[in-house]
């Protein structure tokens, strides 16, 4: 749970600090279900991850989490295979 409230403090100072997930690697899952086109991703202790999206006008810069899971679930959910 801290780490979830650290990286949510670090969001709200810099939107931009997770990894932004390049457009072809993009889950269906993300781009279907909250229609988005920018996807990024940012570590959480234990190796959870936390995945968003970055909305907004001129005015204001919205950050919306998508997604908080473990690094097993997370491979599954992007693709990735050990």
């Amino acid at each position: 749970m801290r780490s979830i409230n650290r990286v949510s403090d670090l969001l709200k100072q810099n939107p931009f600090a997770g990894d932004q997930v390049p457009k072809r690697l993009i889950p269906d899952k993300y781009s279907k279900k909250f229609d988005v086109d920018n996807v990024w991703r940012i570590e959480l202790a234990d190796r959870w991850r936390l995945v968003y999206t970055i909305t907004g006008n001129q005015i204001e810069i919205i950050t919306f989490v998508m997604d908080i899971f473990d690094h097993k679930e997370y491979d599954k959910v992007f693709g990735y295979k050990h």
